[in-house]
């Protein structure tokens, strides 16, 4: 299956019906900032038994096209009854010149078949196309499985809020994760700067 465009006037208010499991997490441990510094570690751990989080659980649930992503682009794999089986969400973030990953889903039927991948390489794609230094996205520090598949696409760490969703998000094991993709110096120079 290919995929394609997923137009905003078709496809706005989609809801993306994404279930995330996970057996394990990743620890915060954070020292008090003094004058010399403090110390972060990050510190994978299994959940005593598997976690389910679904859309119903939050206020805002996922769908294409929010009002508040500007100018956003989409793209997915549509199955013949013209349902939607996968798609990636980017938006450009223009004051810092990013483009930002603002959903990625996979149905239960694709995962395993590299749709993951070739999601992220369209996001790439669109990035050098707008001549974008850098793409970035969110994740939750319980969601090991979409870490691993963002770090073998290539991204790292680039900052984290311990208080993005409520006031104990550590104690939740449900950090925000930050994680940015920088292209080769060689190949975008002429935009990096």
């Amino acid at each position: 299956m290919d995929i394609i465009p997923l137009p905003k006037e078709k496809w706005k208010g989609t809801p993306i019906p994404s279930t995330i499991k996970s057996k394990s997490y990743y620890d915060f441990n954070i020292s008090p900032l003094n004058k010399e510094g403090c110390k972060i570690e990050l510190v994978k751990k299994d959940f005593e038994k598997e976690i389910v989080h679904t859309q119903e659980e939050y206020d805002f649930p996922d769908g294409l096209y929010q009002d508040y992503w500007e100018n956003a682009e989409a793209f997915g794999v549509v199955g013949d009854n013209g349902k939607m089986l996968a798609c990636i969400e980017v938006c450009p973030e223009e004051w810092s010149n990013r483009l930002m990953v603002t959903e990625l889903w996979v149905s239960e039927e694709l995962r395993g078949q590299g749709y993951g991948k070739r999601l992220m390489d369209k996001a790439k794609e669109v990035a050098a196309a707008q001549k974008r230094r850098t793409i970035i996205l969110e994740t939750q520090s319980f969601n090991t499985n979409a870490i691993g598949f963002y770090l073998h696409q290539g991204f790292e760490i680039i900052g984290f809020d311990t208080c993005c969703y409520t006031k104990n998000d550590i104690g939740r094991k449900e950090v925000r994760i930050n994680l940015g993709y920088f292209f080769h110096r060689e190949a975008t120079k002429e935009f990096t700067k």
